[in-house]
């Protein structure tokens, strides 16, 4: 039987330490830490200008904002040396707000295009199996989609690289309710894989409801880490820093 003081407990695999980010002069990620497990669904809260795209962008080692000190590691890479696209290849990749779909090319035209460099990921036709409008829409102008569609063809497009780490940033915003569920169901299909994922949503109680992990950060900084049910079952927490 293993001796219990030498047994090392694994690594988390996600560990991001102390991180402190910065646009110009304003500092907006302000020693921000937390570890998390592989296959984790973490939903990422708090109020509006708490910091949450901004973490997101920093784990996705984004220009902006800058990194000035701490560490990220995932799977033991230290992820806080790389650029933007070396942390694409490690397996992170970020669905954006604004999604990015490239105006001028069809559906299939933005997955392939995701695929060019590597490591590939998913095989189109796994993509179509899995996001049939996709399918049905292969050869449509990827900007003339709904919003909806939209959303789908950009966590598809993420799908089609190598990913680790999936990095969710408002993926219901401006959406109605009939397409939130449909992009939840995305989400479940998502968790069902295995895939580390990170949301931030203003709609909290959706996010928490898929996650089973939440982070809340008010003023760049964690003030809470704890399991998702947990904020669900405590209005006290959620009226303070989220205001629902």
């Amino acid at each position: 039987m293993p001796d219990p003081e030498t047994t090392t407990k694994a690594e988390p695999y996600l560990r991001v330490c102390d991180i402190h980010a910065y646009y110009g002069e304003s500092y907006i990620v302000q020693g921000v830490s937390f570890e998390i497990e592989e296959g984790d669904i973490v939903a990422l809260l708090g109020r509006n200008g708490a910091g949450k795209t901004s973490t997101l962008r920093t784990l996705a080692r984004a220009i902006d904002p800058e990194l000035r000190s701490g560490e990220i590691w995932l799977g033991g890479q230290a992820i806080h040396r790389y650029r933007d696209y070396q942390a694409a290849a490690a397996g992170v990749q970020i669905v954006q707000e604004d999604r990015r779909i490239i105006p001028g090319l069809s559906v299939e035209e933005n997955l392939l295009l995701a695929q060019i460099a590597r490591p590939k990921g998913w095989p189109i036709e796994k993509i179509y199996n899995h996001f049939p409008r996709l399918a049905e829409r292969r050869h449509q102008e990827g900007v003339t989609l709904s919003g909806g569609e939209q959303q789908m063809l950009a966590v598809a497009r993420a799908l089609a690289r190598d990913v680790n780490l999936l990095l969710l940033d408002e993926p219901y915003e401006g959406l109605a309710p009939v397409i939130v569920r449909e992009i939840e169901g995305i989400v479940r299909q998502i968790k069902e894989l295995g895939i580390t994922t990170i949301i931030v949503e203003q709609n909290a109680i959706a996010a928490l409801e898929l996650a089973n992990r939440a982070l809340i950060l008010d003023m760049g900084q964690i003030v809470f880490d704890g399991q998702a049910a947990t904020v669900l079952q405590d209005a006290d927490l959620r009226n303070e820093y989220l205001a629902i």
